[in-house]
């Protein structure tokens, strides 16, 4: 266990890492919570870093915004935030810490605890639940939660450092770092601006937003203002009628789905059948092949899916890509979607699709279809 104190350096690597949020005693009248927290952490074989806002020697230092600042940097470098408030009013108020708990809450990276006694503590607890995470009443059961909460240690360097465990884990993250780097550029920078994550616990990560500092080698500098946005890999696939006389005219299926973005004139995307998984071990045609089912109600073996390409979708927005895949349909089985009347979905997680069958003129014509949409049609259908 590499146990960093306030003011140190930061160490150059890790796998894992947490901070030890909460009140620090400020003197000799109250004991220190930290010295039975990294106790504790080590009879549990934990090898990770732990960041503490106290210095080695339990003297903070004059300069206060240094002081805020390394807290500042050590916590954006943390995997996870265990949060122990022992409060007492009298000599361990821990009014810093309610402000660092509602800067953090939603973050997906916390862990509260606190003991039955600890006063003015029902506010936090309440947000802890609103936003699912775990809550604890012993100093032992906090930590085991945060250690939970850590999963598989993941070796980051440099500035790799500031990119949380489960953001750093996710596929369209490395596929992104993957192309920079054979692209001969370098990160120097990452802080993770906001994350949306579902679930029972929040644990599975939908988006994430990083900006970052990347050294473009090719033009021989820094630019320190973008924003990656990054959420799973797509599979959308492309069921078009085979034989119509022109690209025109030929039919394609799409579904209408209500969603909050769309600037359509009936509030709806109408889009190609797909989505995404948070199993990154199911194959893409599996996926796809799914989401037909979910989507339209048609169960189609994996092997009728024809891959056309692998691109990103908005490249100047998020980091993702879409895999298209395309089905050619007889006249009979267009004639068949075109009668389905749905819906189908996850109703019971407000998902529901309407089928929809149009002709790619009737699509040109229209701003129905947003043009990542067209253009994964045109591409199915490139006769090339």
């Amino acid at each position: 266990m590499h146990i960093v104190y306030a003011h140190e350096p930061f160490p150059a690597q890790f796998s894992q890492s947490l901070f030890l949020a909460g009140p620090s005693p400020r003197g000799t009248g109250h004991p220190d919570w930290r010295v039975e927290a990294l106790a504790l952490l080590a009879a549990r074989g934990y090898d990770g870093v732990v960041f503490t806002p106290l210095p080695r020697d339990g003297v903070f230092p004059a300069d206060y915004d240094a002081q805020v600042a390394w807290e500042q940097a050590a916590m954006e470098r943390s995997d996870q935030l265990l949060f122990w408030v022992p409060r007492d009013l009298a000599v361990l108020p821990g009014f810093t810490t309610n402000v660092e708990w509602g800067r953090w809450e939603k973050s997906g990276q916390v862990v509260l605890g606190f003991p039955p006694e600890a006063p003015k503590m029902r506010y936090l607890a309440w947000h802890a639940r609103r936003w699912r995470a775990p809550v604890a009443s012993t100093l032992a059961e906090t930590i085991d939660a945060a250690l939970a909460r850590l999963g598989p240690p993941a070796l980051r360097t440099g500035a790799e450092c500031a990119v949380p465990l489960d953001v750093w884990r996710s596929p369209p993250f490395q596929g992104w770092l993957a192309a920079q780097r054979a692209a001969g550029n370098r990160l120097d920078g990452a802080r993770l601006e906001w994350s949306w994550r579902v679930g029972a616990r929040r644990h599975l990560l939908v988006f994430w937003a990083l900006q970052v500092d990347v050294h473009v080698t090719a033009e021989g500098r820094n630019k320190t203002t973008e924003l990656v946005i990054g959420r799973p890999d797509v599979a959308a696939v492309v069921l078009y009628e085979r034989g119509a006389p022109s690209l025109h005219a030929t039919r394609v299926v799409l579904v209408r789905e209500f969603r909050a973005c769309a600037r359509t004139a009936d509030g709806s995307v109408h889009e190609l059948p797909g989505g995404s998984t948070f199993d990154d071990g199911t194959p893409l045609p599996v996926v796809a092949a799914e989401e037909l089912a979910e989507e339209l109600g048609w169960h189609v073996a994996p092997g009728r899916l024809e891959p056309v390409a692998t691109r990103q979708v908005a490249a100047t927005l998020s980091a993702h890509q879409a895999a298209v895949f395309r089905v050619g349909l007889s006249p009979e089985e267009m004639d068949d979607f075109a009668g389905r009347t749905g819906p189908y979905g996850l109703q019971g997680s407000s998902e529901i699709t309407w089928p929809e069958v149009r002709t790619v003129g009737a699509l040109l014509a229209t701003a129905e279809v947003d043009w990542a949409n067209l253009g994964m049609i045109l591409a199915a259908l490139d006769p090339g």
